[in-house]
């Protein structure tokens, strides 16, 4: 519950134009508030028009609004960076092993999505205007990954779903209808599952070899045992027998 509040916490005091926490926040007119570098360089790009508007609802101003630092809206997100900061590990934030958010600012949210035009990972709030603006309709998003020029095909500019068996490497469809068209392909998510079952499988052996070795290694000990035991009752035996002796030699004599 606190992490889903601090991420509401996190939408409200973004700013709609760059996505991030406000910095230098200002409230404009109509009441919706933005970076005051945002707005001014928004408002800067219309020609230096008499009429401003706001780039959310759109409301037109004459003159242009005076922009002062709000300075509520200010200490607000300061302490929410420090509600940020001072938060519990939870599944929202990224981990060690996890796809982070290349937006995010502080302690960064886990990537929801990673879209291949940009080259860049989203986390959900920042992902939004890939949905909302027609702007990003051609953008291609895929699941979360570090490595994202990695799986894009260099000839062809799309993702590599696909890998060749022929010639053991990812490709991407069009490759598949050109230079590897005839070749023993499956999907790369099915070549993964493959490997890992033959790796599995491959560790299962080893285990078992292992387990084997140990077995054998106690049963020598056992021997081992087992033949000092009988060395030891040797060794008693012929002391034994050595004092009896001598105790004999002593009486005759």
């Amino acid at each position: 519950m606190v992490q889903q509040g601090i991420q509401m916490d996190q939408e409200k005091l973004s700013c709609p134009i760059c996505l991030d926490l406000l910095k230098n926040p200002v409230t404009i007119p109509c009441g919706h508030s933005y970076c005051m570098k945002c707005i001014k360089d928004c408002w800067e790009g219309k020609d230096q028009k008499e009429t401003h508007s706001c780039p959310q609802c759109r409301q037109m101003f004459r003159p242009r609004s005076d922009l002062k630092k709000s300075t509520v809206l200010a200490d607000l997100v300061e302490e929410l960076k420090t509600r940020i900061e001072s938060a519990p590990a939870d599944l929202c934030y990224a981990g060690p092993g996890d796809v982070s958010c290349d937006f995010c600012t502080g302690r960064k949210l886990k990537a929801v999505k990673s879209c291949l035009q940009c080259l860049v990972s989203y986390c959900d709030q920042h992902l939004q205007p890939h949905y909302q603006s027609p702007a990003f309709d051609n953008h291609k998003l895929v699941d979360p990954s570090k490595k994202l020029q990695e799986n894009i095909c260099s000839s062809h500019n799309e993702v590599m779903k696909i890998f060749c068996r022929t010639d053991q490497q990812c490709i991407c469809y069009l490759c598949s209808l050109d230079e590897h068209k005839g070749h023993d392909t499956v999907s790369a998510a099915a070549e993964r599952n493959d490997k890992q079952r033959v790796v599995g499988l491959n560790q299962e052996k080893i285990q078992q070899r292992i387990q084997d070795r140990e077995k054998d290694v106690r049963m020598l000990q056992q021997k081992m045992e087992v033949i000092n035991q009988s060395a030891d009752k040797a060794v008693t035996n012929i002391m034994t027998h050595y004092s009896l002796h001598q105790i004999k030699q002593s009486t005759c004599g």
